[in-house]
């Protein structure tokens, strides 16, 4: 058991540390004379205002290296789980539990990393793009109808954050269902308990990445919320 807290303490304190390089200001500072992100546009550390504010190039560096410490974060999550709880879990619970909930729980750290960073004050982003990441890893049958989702109220509305909040929303009904499958299908595989923790998980994530998008919300509620445009820097 005391394995299973230690791959849990270091899966978070990882993650969080990982998530909380906020690329957004880095790339921004180095794309436009050293310029906070966080004082320009919407004032958020994210892609979608650094594409607004300093240009296609900043955007699409953030977007990837946003992505791949998403990506990475889950890595380790997994890594830590695999060779520190496994091993002292023979009997309790299956190696799939063990090993996806050390995903969940990275990838869970390394969003409120981003969101939360602590080199920057504790002021970052909303988080959308490192969660899409590691929605991915996690599960990708999640992540396509997420995607999906995205797609589909951006092509309607053109409002980034609108079609990131219906995804966000959208995120523990797919965690619910799939793992909800997995246990009906494969009943040795997981247990009631991890379909329901995993459920919480993501729900926590949705929920703070929706409570990140208030400011949107009343905008869009005002019919005040910017469609997404792109500065082009000469």
């Amino acid at each position: 058991m005391s394995n299973i807290i230690l791959a849990g303490v270091l899966a978070a304190v990882i993650s969080y540390l990982l998530g909380s390089v906020s690329f957004s200001i880095l790339f921004t500072k180095l794309f436009d004379h050293q310029k906070d992100i966080r004082s320009m546009g919407s004032g958020n550390a994210g892609a979608t205002n650094v594409l607004r504010s300093v240009g296609v190039k900043a955007a699409v560096c953030t977007f990837v290296f946003d992505f791949a410490k998403g990506v990475l974060s889950v890595f380790l999550g997994k890594l830590l789980f695999q060779y520190l709880a496994v091993p002292s879990a023979v009997g309790m619970v299956s190696e799939f539990e063990l090993i996806q909930f050390g995903a969940y729980l990275s990838g869970f750290f390394c969003v409120m990393g981003h969101i939360y960073p602590l080199y920057f004050g504790f002021k970052g982003g909303k988080g959308v793009l490192t969660s899409w990441a590691i929605i991915a890893l996690i599960d990708w049958r999640s992540f396509i109808l997420v995607i999906v989702v995205f797609i589909v109220v951006f092509l309607i509305s053109k409002i980034v954050s609108l079609s990131s909040i219906c995804a966000a929303a959208s995120y523990p009904i797919c965690t619910l269902i799939f793992n909800l499958g997995i246990a009906y299908c494969w009943k040795h595989e997981v247990t009631l308990f991890y379909v329901i923790l995993t459920f919480v998980i993501g729900s926590l994530q949705a929920g703070i990445l929706i409570w990140k998008h208030r400011s949107n919300i009343q905008r869009i509620r005002q019919g005040t919320e910017k469609k997404i445009t792109i500065k082009k820097k000469s």
